[in-house]
């Protein structure tokens, strides 16, 4: 091949190989990252050890719901809090309430609370449950 000057021409281009070889290599980078962002998070914010499912509710008339949750942990002993909440007719949240659930015998237990709504609601569900529970939840 023979060298032109880089002055008038520019730097030369790659070669059809070693274009090839960084689109490889920059493939492999990128499906790295990805698959590394996607373990990150879901250990982050994936499925925690405590389930918590709506299993009813009822509107108390004015601007209450209570809820009633089905909570699932692997250690029924250890105490969890759960996150209920009010929503309105447009799905906006409009009331939410933590709660602690006491340690237990079985595994999953059925905890019901009231949660008090600036709006009407219409529907209360269920936000999360874990085992993080904050020390105003726990009883002196």
């Amino acid at each position: 091949m023979i060298e032109r000057p880089t002055a008038r021409y520019g730097q030369p281009r790659l070669t059809r190989r070693s274009r090839r070889t960084w689109l490889i290599a920059l493939s492999v980078v990128i499906v790295a990252a990805g698959v590394a962002l996607a373990l990150v998070a879901y250990q982050r914010l994936g499925t925690g050890e405590v389930k918590g499912e709506l299993s009813g509710y009822r509107l108390l008339g004015g601007n209450a719901v209570e809820v009633t949750a089905s909570v699932t942990r692997p250690d029924p002993s250890r105490p969890a809090v759960c996150i209920i909440r009010a929503r309105s007719l447009d799905g906006a949240e409009t009331g939410r309430r933590e709660f602690l659930v006491p340690p237990s015998t079985q595994s999953t237990v059925q905890v019901t609370a009231v949660v008090e709504s600036t709006r009407p609601p219409v529907v209360g569900d269920v936000y999360g449950c874990g085992l993080d529970v904050p020390s105003y939840l726990v009883a002196p």
